[in-house]
C-alpha cells in the first residue's frame, strides 16, 4: 500500500499531479470540503517535525494552551484553559514521559496522562522572523497563488486530544497541511449553522463558536444538533484539505505528536464580512463592559489584543462600511460587472479583480458544467452516514457509493462526486449558511402564542384567568444573562440581515457620508 507520509522523503523526485491553474478552477467548483493527495511530496516543509523546528529554534520559547483530558458535554474554550511558555525540545521530552522541570521545564506542572497541549495560531513570519529563507519551504504557488508561502501561514503544533473548538470562520476559506501526525476533523455545513447553536462568547473576531460538544453532545440542551450532517475525515502527512468559506469544524489530533501549518484565503466578499464582524465587536463589547453582576466571565479569549472604546469600534464599523460602499460602487462604475453585483465580486491577492473564485466559479467557454476530477489525487469528505453522533468514523458508503475507501485511517485512492450547495434562502440567511435543511426545534415543542397581554387580541379563557397568577409569577422569577440576550443580538442571521441595512442605507447617503455614523 502506497503511503503518503514516505513522499517527505523523496523531494526531488515528485511531479504535481495537478496544475496551479487546474486547482484554481477545481477550488473556484467545490462546494464541500475535499482532500488533495500527492501535491506537497516536493515541498520541504515536510521535513518540519517538531524535533527539527526545535533544533531550528534553538531555544526559543513557544506558547502551549493546556487542556484537561475530560469530557463534560460542553467544549473547552480558550477561556478555560492554562498556558505555558516553553522549548520545543521541553515539549518532546513532555510527550515521551519525562517529568522533572530541568527536562521539561514548564510541563512539569501538568502531567502528560491529565492533560494535552497544543501550541496553536503561530504565525510563522513572527516565529521563524529570523530565518526568512524557511518561509520558502511552503509553497502555496503550486495551489495558485503567486508569492503566497510561509509568511502568509500558520503553525499547529500538539499532542493527542489537543483540539480546537467548533468553530467557523468568518473570513475566506482555508487550506491546511498535515505535516507530522494525523488530526481528524469534524466538519459541518453552513446551512446547519442552527444546529450547531452559535454564540460569540467567548469572543474572537471572526470567529463563531459552536455551544455543542460534537464529540459527546448533551441532546437534551441542543436538541437540533441530531441534525447536524457531519463530515468527518483523518489527515495524513502530505495531505492537504480544502475547508470552504463558512464551513463549522471542530479538529482534535490523534497521534502523540502532531504538525500542521495551513493558511486562510481571503475573498472580497470578506468586505461585507468586516462590516458584520465590526457591528459584532461594538455590539458585545458594550454589553459586556457595562457594569452588571453577570459579567464577571471571561468573556474574550486570550486571543484577543483587548479591549477599545465604543467610539473606537463604531469608528471601525464606520471604515469598513465605507471600504464596502466604495469598492462596490467602484466595480459598478469601472468593471462589465451587472448593476446588481455589489461588493461580492472577486479579487486576487494584487486587488485586481478576476472572474475565479471559490465562491464564483470561472467562465470555460462553455455551458457544460465543470466535473470536478475526483480520484486518486483528489477525494471528497462525505457525510457521516452512521446514526451515532459521538461515533468519529466514516460510514464506508455515502448514498451515491463515491466515499472514499479507508483502511487503517488512510485514505486511499477512491473516487466521488461533487456535492451540490443546499438550496439557499434569503440574503441575509445564505451569507452566514441560510437554506438547505433547517435545523428547528423538536415538533414536540409548541409554536407560543401571545396573550392579550402581550399583545395577542381577544379575551382571556376561563383558564387563563385562573393560572393568570401563576404565570405572572413564572415571569417575574425569569430573567435573562447578557450572554443569552447576546446569543440573540449578535446570531450570524441577525448580524447578516444587519449588515445589509446598514450598507443599503449607507448606499442611499453615498460613501462621503460614512464618518457621520460615528
Amino acid at each position: 500500500m502506497f503511503l503518503l507520509v514516505e513522499c517527505a522523503y523523496s523531494i526531488t523526485m515528485a511531479t504535481n499531479t495537478f496544475s496551479p491553474e487546474e486547482i484554481q478552477r477545481i477550488l473556484g467548483s467545490l462546494q464541500s470540503p475535499a482532500v488533495f493527495l500527492n501535491m506537497t511530496c516536493d515541498w520541504p516543509v515536510l521535513l518540519w517535525t517538531v524535533d527539527y523546528l526545535s533544533r531550528c529554534l534553538a531555544g526559543k520559547t513557544v506558547r502551549f494552551r493546556m487542556g484537561r483530558r475530560q469530557h463534560n458535554n460542553t467544549p473547552l474554550f480558550e477561556t478555560q484553559c492554562s498556558y505555558v511558555e516553553a522549548k520545543l525540545e521541553e515539549f518532546l521530552s513532555w510527550t515521551e514521559g519525562h517529568t522533572g522541570a530541568e527536562d521539561v521545564g514548564s510541563f512539569s506542572d501538568y502531567p502528560l496522562s491529565q492533560f494535552w497541549a497544543y501550541a496553536d495560531y503561530k504565525y510563522i513570519a513572527l516565529l521563524l522572523q529570523d530565518k526568512p529563507s524557511m518561509f520558502e519551504d511552503i509553497v502555496w504557488s503550486q495551489f495558485g497563488f503567486p508569492g503566497r508561502n510561509g509568511r502568509d501561514s500558520t503553525l499547529w503544533i500538539g499532542t493527542d486530544g489537543a483540539s480546537t473548538p467548533c468553530h467557523l470562520d468568518t473570513y475566506g476559506y482555508n487550506l491546511v497541511l498535515q505535516v507530522q501526525g494525523r488530526k481528524r476533523w469534524h466538519l459541518f455545513p453552513p446551512a446547519d449553522t442552527g444546529c450547531l447553536y452559535p454564540t460569540r462568547i467567548p469572543y474572537e473576531e471572526s470567529s463563531v463558536f459552536s455551544q455543542v460538544d460534537v464529540l459527546q453532545p448533551d441532546l437534551e440542551r441542543f436538541p437540533s444538533f441530531r441534525n447536524a450532517r457531519a463530515h468527518t475525515v483523518t489527515l495524513q502527512p502530505g495531505q492537504v484539505l480544502f475547508v470552504p468559506r463558512h464551513w463549522w469544524h471542530f479538529v482534535e489530533c490523534v497521534d502523540p505528536v502532531t504538525v500542521s501549518v495551513n493558511s486562510w484565503i481571503e475573498l472580497e466578499v470578506d468586505d461585507e464580512a468586516r462590516v458584520g464582524e465590526a457591528l459584532t465587536k461594538a455590539i458585545v463589547c458594550a454589553l459586556k463592559t457595562a457594569p452588571s453582576k453577570d459579567n464577571d466571565d471571561d468573556w474574550l479569549n486570550p486571543t484577543e489584543d483587548g479591549l477599545l472604546g465604543h467610539d473606537v469600534n463604531m469608528q471601525y464599523l464606520s471604515l469598513a462600511m465605507e471600504a464596502c460602499t466604495v469598492r462596490g460602487h467602484h466595480d459598478r462604475q469601472h468593471e462589465d460587472i451587472p448593476a446588481g453585483v455589489g461588493p461580492g465580486s472577486k479579487r486576487d491577492s494584487t486587488g485586481q479583480a478576476k472572474n475565479a473564485s471559490p465562491s464564483n466559479p470561472p467562465a470555460q467557454g462553455s455551458s457544460s458544467p465543470f466535473n470536478v476530477p475526483f480520484g486518486p489525487h483528489l477525494v471528497a469528505v462525505t457525510r457521516n452516514r452512521i446514526g451515532k453522533l459521538e461515533t468519529t468514523e466514516q460510514h464506508p458508503e455515502d448514498k451515491d457509493g463515491q466515499a472514499p475507501i479507508r483502511e487503517g485511517h488512510m485514505i486511499r485512492p477512491g473516487s466521488g462526486t461533487q456535492r451540490s450547495r443546499p438550496g439557499s434562502g434569503g440574503r441575509a440567511w445564505d451569507q452566514h449558511g441560510g437554506g438547505g435543511v433547517a435545523c428547528s426545534s423538536p415538533a414536540s415543542d409548541p409554536p407560543l402564542s401571545p396573550g392579550p397581554e402581550f399583545g395577542g387580541g381577544g379575551k382571556p379563557s376561563p383558564v387563563d384567568r385562573d393560572q393568570g397568577e401563576g404565570r405572572e409569577a413564572h415571569r417575574r422569577a425569569v430573567s435573562i444573562t447578557t450572554n443569552q440576550l447576546l446569543e440573540c443580538l449578535v446570531h450570524p442571521e441577525v448580524i447578516a440581515r444587519v449588515t445589509e441595512l446598514l450598507l443599503e442605507r449607507q448606499g442611499q447617503t453615498g460613501p462621503s457620508q460614512s464618518n457621520t455614523a460615528s
